[in-house]
């Protein structure tokens, strides 16, 4: 008999008796749509009374937290939400618990997993994790995330009309920031446009901090300052995400601040067309993340030639550990999105229909204070790939004409 326990993520304080805004744990809000902290999911379907099958423990209201941050869920408001029928209150958790592991042998457990980060602090799931099995030590204890991982990689239709009301959200604010973009405008003053649109449309905020990176700054990656000015001939790099039902977009646009491409500009802009068009020619079920950057690599050389940073000599003469092509990419051209922007999978996963994920490739050229990227959101078909974020101008004519039509 197995038993499965999610917690929800903790509220991170921000001052004495603040909180910054809150996000649910991916996983749990995946399996019961509820965003409230102290939360805690239980899953155990072979135990012997078909009430303890799924539970769901919500922390009661007090009077003190009606008056100053209103009331929380009461058992029927979860049940709705969830969809499951025996809601307890978190006071009563460590007496179920006991019953449940009096039955359960395997328990798989919630432990906060990122191939891209480790967490200093313990977060409430692992505090959890540590809890349980020092209270039960001689049970079988597994991973519960690669379980859930694999369920949310396949996006479900409803979870692909979120993601598209998220994108539309960010092409709405491509709209508006092109009309606004002029010489001499700080890169806050487009965050700020940004974050107003994404509020006016019902975003619940940005899927991460907005880049807003004119001339060189677009060649650091997470640049995140926002608070240089955009000068005339110069380009700004726009990488956005708007969160919507806590599902995410992730697009990236490069504008000329003054409205036209210069020539070495466009060479370069269309170096990077060429690259992402070549991508989603390839982008199919049965390839994988990591195949993909390595079929890139070959179009990302002859482009590099093509606007002469590399020299096709030199190629056959490269230390195969130090590419030549690695100076000028600095990322991976793709990350699967959903309920995190990177969200679960990794670059080996085979791709199937119903995936959802990014294509990104740029070139960074410092020593010209040049850097472009066009990123797309991209759902996986049977029969290829579906670009999500059709509707946001990509090529430069159309992204002059947007700037041009934008600013009447």
């Amino acid at each position: 008999m197995s038993l499965a326990i999610l917690v929800s993520n903790d509220e991170m304080p921000r001052t004495a008796d603040q909180f910054y805004p809150y996000r649910q744990n991916s996983d749990l809000f995946y399996l019961t749509g509820i965003e409230q902290p102290k939360t805690i999911l239980c899953i155990c379907p072979d135990f012997p009374n078909h009430l303890y099958h799924e539970i769901l423990f919500i922390e009661k209201s007090t009077e003190y937290q009606q008056t100053w941050f209103g009331n929380k869920l009461n058992f029927e408001e979860a049940s709705k939400i969830s969809g499951i029928k025996s809601i307890f209150w978190l006071n009563e958790f460590e007496k179920v618990l006991s019953e449940l592991m009096h039955h359960a042998r395997h328990i798989l457990l919630s432990f906060h997993e990122n191939a891209r980060s480790f967490d200093e602090v313990p977060l409430r799931d692992v505090r959890y994790t540590e809890k349980i099995k020092s209270l039960f030590p001689l049970h079988r204890y597994e991973r519960l995330g690669p379980l859930i991982a694999e369920l949310r990689q396949i996006k479900e239709p409803e979870e692909i009309e979120l993601i598209q009301k998220a994108e539309g959200i960010a092409g709405k604010t491509f709209q508006k920031i092109a009309g606004i973009l002029k010489p001499g405008i700080n890169e806050y003053d487009i965050e700020a446009e940004m974050i107003s649109e994404f509020i006016h449309n019902g975003s619940t905020g940005n899927a991460f901090s907005p880049i807003v990176a004119s001339s060189k700054n677009a060649c650091v990656l997470h640049y995140s300052s926002n608070n240089d000015i955009c000068k005339d001939g110069d380009l700004v790099l726009i990488d956005i995400g708007a969160e919507y039902g806590n599902y995410n977009s992730d697009i990236t646009r490069t504008f000329p601040v003054n409205g036209k491409f210069s020539k070495r500009q466009l060479e370069i802009y269309n170096s990077v067309l060429r690259i992402y068009e070549k991508i989603i020619s390839i982008l199919k079920p049965g390839t994988t993340i990591e195949k993909l950057n390595i079929d890139s690599i070959e179009f990302f050389e002859e482009e590099l030639i093509n606007i002469g940073v590399i020299k096709k000599k030199d190629i056959s003469k490269q230390d195969p550990e130090k590419p030549l092509y690695k100076n000028f990419s600095l990322h991976s051209i793709s990350h699967f999105l959903g309920l995190d922007v990177h969200d679960s999978g990794n670059k080996n996963d085979i791709l199937m229909p119903g995936m959802v994920l990014t294509c990104e490739p740029g070139i960074y050229i410092r020593e010209e204070g040049i850097g472009i990227r066009l990123e797309n959101d991209i759902l996986i078909t049977s029969k290829g790939c579906l670009n999500l974020t059709s509707d946001i101008p990509l090529k430069p004519d159309d992204i002059e004409e947007m700037m041009a039509n934008s600013t009447k």
